[in-house]
């Protein structure tokens, strides 16, 4: 398989440069793609999972031609992308968007930095690769909220099968007890597997779940519908390596004239190409390549799909003027959609840490403090994909719910879908990590993630300048709500629990300080809004509601993700998402996009 996507990068470069399918500016489209321009049934602004899904499916027809504009650049198989223990090394970089936060004052005033992807593939080539569907219970809900029931858990199963390829580990351990397989597609775009390699943890971790199986139960496989319980964790890595959106869809689909990549250029702008039936048709782009000043147009015969993500997305929106009309009109924008849930309704998952001292020197740390060890484990990593270098998240994940009868739930509703999807998160991960303090310079520690993934707060994107190169306002309002930093005081305090087993009792020295020294309720609520992140699950900016119903709180899109009081505009991306899922979020975008892909071909029959 190694040699196999090798080929196939060696061939997305090769017949790229010989046929003029990847361009590097827009000066490169417009003098090599001639008479060819006028004739792009499609063109999709964003290479991230959702536009790199719908351009490999359309353009599975022949007679549809496809533009895919990018901002980022077209370097997926950087090396560190590519090796999946570099994921940190992403955050900020040259393949991030590098935006930030407004002041959060759930997070007692500070800002946060917000990942996004700058590069094809988006943010599944910066993202912690965790393979996650979400729970029946947060598809069915989606269908509720849109009237349709194709967005239900047991009419898409046909598009997760679809998406999936489950695969060896890197160090080709026995998977048997560690997945269902049986509920796995195979040979789909999307190779996923479990931990590369095994770690001392990990039978403490499966050992801990069974001595307190009562409120930490082990799930075999929480990717079948019921996601609660501790499980092994499921990453979209193959033989040792990231898989991207790019890699899993986009190189097999540039073997195909009819697909256009435009990378390093950036849209400023959907125009509307007319009116028809009293709506604005918008099927025209905007747009300039970084470090060029001169602007081109290009018009679609069919459609213009939005699948910029759900900050650039709704950004898009606004300066296209769709919006709320008070906010655009505040700005001199010339107003053609009033829709006011564009850019509302924004919803994450915070995370803090815990960890402890072990009374191990076997850890991954020693790969950070270590110079020599590590040289070695990618000098290994790059002669056979194997090692510790091939691990993402966590080797296990829970998903855990508040009991029935918590206080919480007597007076605010409960924001989960159901039964089957978790209010809180855990990754187990054998090392230190911490989102506030630096890295030890010696030591060996463990540290589990507590990660609130059904959330009742809600924020928003905005604009404070029409200019198209300045970040659009990002406030999530993280921790906004009573229930939410309950939720989270009582994760740290399910850790904790967790923690205690007779299982870590050889393994774990003592929680570290600052975690360590709250214990009251008041102590640990300061010691989450100090030290919470966020897992960089932005979604929901430009949710779905129920057909052609308009006003706010009713959905930016229709069920078919077309924008609503347009024609030709659609929005396939995770900004789609009516609620988030109780999930990583990039499996419940690729599922999205793949059905996406399906309404499109049987608007147009084909």
């Amino acid at each position: 398989m190694p040699q196999i996507t090798m080929i196939l990068l060696t061939l997305f470069f090769f017949f790229a440069s010989t046929a003029g399918t990847l361009y590097q500016t827009a000066d490169q489209l417009f003098t090599k793609g001639g008479l060819n321009l006028d004739n792009y049934e499609f063109i999709i602004v964003g290479g991230g999972a959702g536009g790199s899904v719908v351009a490999n499916r359309l353009t599975e027809n022949p007679n549809i031609r496809v533009l895919l504009i990018e901002a980022g650049s077209s370097e997926f198989d950087n090396l560190n992308i590519e090796v999946p223990s570099f994921a940190s090394r992403l955050t900020g970089s040259q393949f991030d968007w590098n935006f930030t936060t407004l002041p959060q004052s759930g997070l007692n005033g500070r800002s946060i930095n917000y990942a996004r992807g700058f590069v094809l593939g988006g943010s599944t080539a910066i993202n912690v690769m965790a393979y996650c569907r979400g729970s029946q219970d947060d598809y069915n809900r989606w269908a509720q909220v849109t009237g349709d029931e194709g967005w239900s858990w047991n009419s898409l199963q046909p598009y997760i099968h679809k998406i999936e390829n489950l695969s060896s580990p890197a160090d080709n351990h026995n998977i048997t007890g560690e997945i269902n397989s049986t509920i796995h597609g195979s040979g789909g775009p999307v190779s996923f597997t479990l931990p590369g390699q095994l770690l001392p943890t990990d039978e403490l971790a499966i050992d801990a779940s069974n001595e307190l199986s009562n409120e930490f139960p082990f799930n075999l496989d929480y990717n079948s519908g019921n996601t609660i319980g501790l499980g092994w964790t499921q990453a979209t890595i193959a033989n040792g390596r990231r898989v991207t959106a790019a890699s899993a869809y986009l190189v097999p689909a540039m073997l195909r004239p009819n697909l256009d990549i435009l990378v390093n250029t950036q849209v400023t702008k959907i125009l509307q190409s007319n009116i028809k039936d009293n709506l604005p048709v918008l099927k025209a782009v905007q747009f300039l390549s970084i470090g060029d000043k001169k602007i081109y147009i290009l018009e679609a015969k069919k459609e213009v799909i939005l699948s910029a993500g759900a900050v650039k997305t709704p950004h898009l929106l606004y300066l296209s003027g769709i919006g709320n009309l008070d906010h655009l009109s505040s700005l001199g924008l010339e107003v053609l959609v009033d829709n006011s849930d564009v850019g509302q309704n924004l919803q994450d998952h915070p995370l803090t840490t815990l960890s402890w001292t072990v009374n191990s020197s076997n850890t991954l740390d020693n790969i950070r403090t270590n110079m020599t060890l590590a040289q070695e484990l990618l000098h290994k990593w790059n002669k056979s994909h194997t090692g510790p270098l091939t691990l993402g998240p966590g080797n296990q994940l829970a998903w855990l719910r508040l009991p029935n009868n918590s206080s919480i739930l007597e007076h605010y509703p409960d924001p989960s879908a159901g039964n089957t999807s978790a209010h809180y998160e855990f990754i187990i991960t054998d090392s230190f990590v911490s989102f506030s303090q630096s890295f030890p310079s010696e030591g060996n520690f463990f540290t589990l993630f507590s990660n609130l993934v059904s959330p009742s707060s809600r924020g928003n994107i905005s604009l404070n300048s029409t200019d198209p190169f300045a970040h659009p306002l990002i406030q999530p309002n993280m921790l906004d709500t009573e229930f939410d930093i309950f939720t989270m005081r009582e994760a740290i305090k399910a850790a904790r629990r967790y923690m205690q087993a007779n299982a870590w009792s050889h393994w774990i020295i003592e929680e570290t300080s600052p975690s360590a020294k709250a214990q009251t309720d008041a102590e640990i609520e300061t010691y989450i809004r100090n030290t919470c992140f966020t897992v960089n699950h932005v979604t929901c900016t430009v949710p779905m509601g129920k057909k052609d119903i308009a006003g706010k709180g009713n959905g930016a899109l229709n069920p078919d993700l077309t924008v609503k009081g347009t024609l030709g505009l659609r929005v396939v991306d995770s900004s789609a998402f009516p609620l988030i899922p109780a999930a990583h979020t990039q499996v419940p975008t690729y599922i999205l996009a793949e059905r996406a892909s399906d309404i499109i071909k049987n608007k147009y029959h084909f």
